[in-house]
């Protein structure tokens, strides 16, 4: 299988009208950004696919968010790193190999997206801004879909965006409710027939795009 962009190349920044957060015009560290799906579409699928999930996962989230956004701190390069989910999409028809630009996401939304853009049939689970906002008021809820990236504006280290396309020989993963990468990687087990990955790049450190 392939999976391309004509939004951002393989291991190239991914721009800023797809991320949730980008540097302000006045010098802000960090303000919300147009937060649209990009465009994505993949190619070669192996006979007998009945299904297939896409996922992004950003894979140099902090492991410790004590510095995180903190004046006069950094989070530093070597600190461990861990799992950011971003996006979480199931029971994509093998009908389907294409989203346009905006297609399933455009637009911060507060609380979370309730009601979500996607192909008849698919489900989308919660993404990590889910427990990213659990302390805040304004922000709090259960965020399903897509919603890009925001890595923390003084982190020393690049972020790896990790959009991946899985097919499947089920045509359901037969998950229901509230559901999230746990629950879907369990599901996938034994299915998966073939997968692609496209990673793209983003960063809100000052330093890192000079």
């Amino acid at each position: 299988m392939h999976i391309r962009s004509k939004s951002f190349h393989d291991m190239q920044p991914i721009p800023a009208e797809f991320a949730f957060g980008q540097p302000g015009p006045q010098g802000e560290p960090c303000v919300f950004a147009a937060n649209r799906n990009p465009h994505l579409t993949w190619s070669d699928v192996p006979e007998g696919t009945r299904s297939f999930v896409l996922t992004c996962i950003d894979v140099d989230a902090p492991s410790v968010g004590d510095d995180v956004n903190q004046v006069g701190r950094s989070v530093r390069a070597a600190l461990p790193r861990t799992e950011f989910v971003h996006w979480l999409m199931i029971d994509i028809s093998p009908e389907y190999r294409e989203f346009g630009v905006g297609a399933c996401a455009e637009g911060v939304v507060a609380h979370g997206k309730q009601e979500v853009s996607g192909p008849p049939g698919s489900r989308q689970g919660i993404n990590d801004y889910t427990g990213w906002f659990a302390a805040d008021e304004s922000m709090r809820g259960d965020y399903y879909g897509y919603d890009g990236p925001c890595p923390p504006w003084n982190d020393e280290r690049l972020h790896h965006y990790h959009f991946r396309v899985a097919a499947l020989d089920v045509a359901s993963l037969g998950l229901e409710g509230r559901f999230d990468i746990s629950a879907v990687r369990k599901a996938m087990q034994g299915h998966v027939l073939a997968e692609a990955e496209l990673i793209g790049t983003y960063t809100l450190s000052a330093s890192l795009r000079r």
